[in-house]
């Protein structure tokens, strides 16, 4: 029961603080109205305050495994169609690569090129997705590169254009992922990068070869 008081008065707390942000703003003006938008949406604002309960609590993060099949592979995958430009891939199972943009193509570039990169795929119909919570709404999100280099070391990178705030809210639930994975000790070594611009890619890929791996 404490625990439920405790929750129900963060909650309170996260409805009466600046930090809850009511729009159109006119809404907040007006008591009731504030109260009905509230209301409507309650389910949102505890899951908002639970995320941030747990991400400023967890003590320790442990993978949990898909009974049906723990460990999938680029091998099981099945040939699809697709109507995007795609580009061969030398160091991948998957014999093309699907662009999504109008400068993506420039990664296969440089991945089949490096000698440090063992194998890579585009993240297309392999399902891997990491789910996170933006806006007190549940989301899947899926990176576009998966890197093995010749030491093991897993590099999961996303192409994006911009940065934005959900992209790092993205991102932030893909580092729990990691961390939960590379505390398991049974898969090797994970690490995440981001390319903002073709001309990234490279350095990048040296970062993820660093010591101090990739922020």
């Amino acid at each position: 029961m404490n625990v439920v008081r405790i929750a129900i008065h963060l909650v309170e707390k996260f409805i009466e603080s600046p930090k809850l942000k009511i729009n159109p703003p006119r809404y907040a003006e007006d008591d009731l109205r504030r109260r009905v938008i509230l209301t409507l949406n309650m389910q949102r604002i505890v899951r908002s305050v639970f995320e941030q309960i747990r991400f400023g609590n967890t003590e320790a993060l442990e993978p949990i495994f898909d009974s049906a099949k723990p460990i999938r592979s680029t091998m099981d995958m099945i040939p699809w169609y697709t109507g995007k430009p795609v580009f061969p891939a030398d160091k991948s199972h998957i014999n093309f690569c699907v662009v999504d943009s109008t400068w993506e193509e420039n990664p296969g570039y440089w991945l089949d090129r490096d000698p440090r990169v063992h194998s890579w795929v585009k993240n297309d119909h392999l399902g891997f997705e990491v789910t996170y919570v933006f806006d007190a709404a549940f989301h899947k999100y899926r990176p576009d590169y998966l890197i093995r280099f010749v030491d093991g070391t897993m590099l999961i990178v996303e192409v994006k254009g911009l940065n934005t705030e959900k992209d790092r809210t993205k991102r932030r639930f893909l580092a729990e992922w990691i961390e939960a994975v590379n505390a398991h000790g049974g898969f090797g070594v994970r690490k995440a990068g981001l390319v903002l611009s073709p001309s990234d890619f490279p350095t990048v890929l040296d970062k993820a070869n660093a010591a101090e791996g990739v922020a």
